[in-house]
């Protein structure tokens, strides 16, 4: 039997599945041909699903550690103990320090509306401390809506008409596969696909043209692309006089950005930038398809927002196949009835998850003495990693972890509760890389002992008395509800909604260039110049001068990124081995020029290091990356080196606007491992 399900890996595909069912197992998961957007064909992850579901590594049963934290050492329990322990010590931890002394930490391992925030009513009826969830996409939202507002962006289908294509920052064979049909269409038509990216990935490979700049140097690009196309007139002049603001203060900045400037900031050739302005201003139809790879710097928002002005220099919005795209699907939204910020006592403290490490070690009035920890695995993917892993070593610490796998924060917690998989719950899914929504039902009963997050949020909330309306709530209610407070959504109108519960994918109300209805500013219109950014004493204009990492300094030579590997995308299968075997291990690309005065070749185990920590990966010798990069592949990584995560190499430091990890920028070296 083929049942109907939605991938939740924090992918912009959010792909429509078919789930085969056999004696109440998942043996087979392929492509929903259903599916309007994707069509039937999904990712090598999404075909591995029935291994992770299945995996005779998943954790089925509850946990209670028995040896030292980190050792991996548990013993099994009932449900109601586990709960009855994680009640009792979430009572003694309010008791004695206060309920900000309980520290929530999840983001997004799993997509679905319902469970992604089934916790949030209950950690706001505790009066727990309020996390920032910062750790990805902040900055890339704060740039983007300073320069053309906030709401869904042009759709990707659009691009199939485009004749100049710009993918800057966005490993699309990897992160956006479904996205690719639609620029190969406008390739068949004549277009040209331009990758913007530090290193050739492989969809840098297959473009036409690859722009291979120094990370974090995306605003100076962008602005010298603004050069060329001022001091060329290749400009849409009435467009600029009705449609925007603060043109002439921003051609006063963009004069100190000509491509010579730029070029030596970049790492590229003057003709490089030239070229790519010229393909841009003289096209019918631009398109930039931005990722988040140019937000994960310090200067990440500034980035995104520069960006994001050259469509309006030309009006690629009203051209067909034109324009720029960054996040879609605008509803529905979660809904404040089942996530009751009501509840949460005004003044409670907010603790940026990016800070864990910090707040782990650090933070005191009260310090955080229990740790909650779902949809995420923060061991492996939280930036200062070397001070996450000491937090999470403190015997005073009391951590939960509800978890499908063993992971590098499972290992330190004091309960485990096994989780179950997407395929075994229901939820409401909406999507950020196409306009459509989807509900679906468990394709199968829960793996063992396995319960979904709302349930055992619902459990918990019974043992601490919590007796509000919403701690009694099913997961059908819960999407009713979701669908109730979204009704008067624009983008939910005229959706068929008994088609939305039979489980169709079903399109929202949003225009394919919403754009071309205005842009939702404080001005209504595209903001060159942001009053609202200067009201809070940020630079207005774009800015294109790298902000470096203070802490690297300049005894590490080298930029430093961290790409997931594609198969581990997401750390979404990194706990199973036979998935793990098939990637090669994490490895370091390091370019020939590199490679050869450290005397480092093919193959070598090499120490990658900076004053945060070090890593020991396989090096990879390629032309691939650029002479003074080091690309980081494959890092999220369980339990490679005890004491050794996979981001202690990377800051933490708040970005201009908004704030996130930043994965680029960093400085490092690299040696062969003695």
């Amino acid at each position: 039997m083929w049942k109907r399900a939605v991938c939740t890996k924090d992918c912009p595909d959010t792909c429509g599945l078919l789930a085969q069912v056999e004696d109440g197992r998942i043996t087979r998961v392929k492509g929903d041909p259903d599916h309007p957007y994707t069509q039937g064909f999904i990712c090598k992850k999404g075909a591995r699903f029935p291994e992770h579901v299945h995996g005779p590594e998943r954790l089925t049963e509850p946990l209670r550690r028995t040896g030292p934290k980190g050792s991996g050492e548990f013993e099994p329990i009932t449900w109601d103990e586990a709960l009855d322990e994680v009640a009792d010590n979430i009572r003694r931890v309010v008791g004695e320090f206060g309920p900000e002394a309980v520290l929530p930490y999840s983001y997004a391992g799993h997509m679905g509306l319902v469970h992604r925030h089934s916790g949030d009513a209950f950690f706001n009826k505790l009066g727990a401390s309020r996390l920032d969830a910062t750790i990805c996409g902040p900055a890339a939202t704060a740039g983007f809506k300073a320069s053309l507002g906030s709401g869904p962006s042009t759709e990707i289908q659009e691009a199939a008409k485009s004749d100049f294509i710009i993918i800057w920052g966005n490993n699309t064979l990897v992160t956006n596969v479904h996205a690719w049909p639609h620029f190969l269409r406008a390739r068949k038509n004549g277009a040209k696909i331009v990758v913007v990216d530090p290193y050739r990935n492989p969809t840098a490979k297959e473009a036409d043209r690859h722009i291979m700049l120094r990370p974090g140097t995306d605003a100076a690009l962008a602005l010298a692309v603004m050069h060329v196309l001022i001091a060329e007139d290749m400009l849409d002049h009435d467009f600029i006089a009705t449609q925007t603001v603060g043109f002439d203060r921003l051609k006063e900045r963009v004069m100190d950005w000509p491509p010579a400037r730029a070029a030596e900031v970049c790492g590229l050739r003057e003709d490089e930038i030239r070229g790519l302005a010229r393909g841009y201003g003289t096209a019918r139809a631009p398109y930039i398809r931005t990722g988040w790879g140019p937000a994960r710097q310090l200067a990440g928002g500034m980035a995104m927002r520069t960006i994001s002005l050259l469509p309006a220099l030309v009006n690629a919005f009203a051209k067909p196949g034109g324009g720029i795209t960054r996040s879609l699907g605008g509803a529905p939204g979660k809904a404040a009835s089942l996530t009751r910020a009501d509840l949460r006592p005004e003044g409670t403290r907010t603790v940026n998850m990016v800070l864990l490490g910090h707040a782990l070690t650090e933070l005191s009035d009260p310090p955080v003495k229990l740790l909650y920890n779902y949809l995420s695995n923060p061991a492996a993917v939280a930036p200062q990693s070397a001070q996450v892993m000491a937090g999470l070593a403190r015997e005073d610490l009391f951590t939960v972890v509800q978890e499908m796998y063993m992971t590098d924060t499972a290992r330190y917690a004091d309960i485990i509760l096994p989780g179950a998989s997407f395929l075994e719950m229901g939820d409401i899914y909406r999507c950020y890389g196409h306009n459509y929504v989807q509900i679906t039902r468990p394709v199968i009963k829960p793996v063992g002992q396995c319960r979904p997050i709302l349930d055992t949020f619902q459990a918990l909330a019974a043992r601490l008395s919590f007796d509000d309306e919403v701690f009694s709530l099913t997961e059908e209610q819960c999407i009713e509800r979701i669908l109730a407070e979204s009704a008067e959504s624009p983008f939910m109108k005229g959706v068929d909604l008994d088609a939305l519960r039979r489980g169709e994918p079903v399109r929202l109300n949003i225009s394919p260039n919403p754009f071309s209805n205005g842009f939702n500013t404080p001005s209504g219109k595209v903001e060159f110049f942001s009053q609202s950014m200067a009201d809070q004493g940020l630079d207005p204009l774009p800015d294109g001068a790298p902000l470096r990492d203070p802490e690297g300094g300049d005894a590490y030579p080298l930029e430093f990124i961290t790409p997931p590997h594609p198969l581990l995308l997401n750390s979404a299968f990194n706990e199973i081995e036979s998935i793990r075997e098939r990637t090669g291990g994490p490895k370091v690309l390091i370019h020939p020029d590199a490679a050869r005065v450290r005397g480092i070749v093919q193959g070598m185990t090499v120490r990658v290091f900076n004053g945060r920590g070090q890593i020991v990966v396989r090096a990879e010798v390629t032309k691939d990356t650029r002479p003074d990069l080091l690309v980081a592949e494959g890092l999220h990584w369980p339990n490679a080196r005890p004491g050794e995560g996979s981001n202690q190499l990377t800051s933490q430091r708040i970005t201009d606007m908004g704030n996130t990890c930043a994965f680029h920028c960093n400085k490092a070296e690299v040696e062969p491992l003695k």
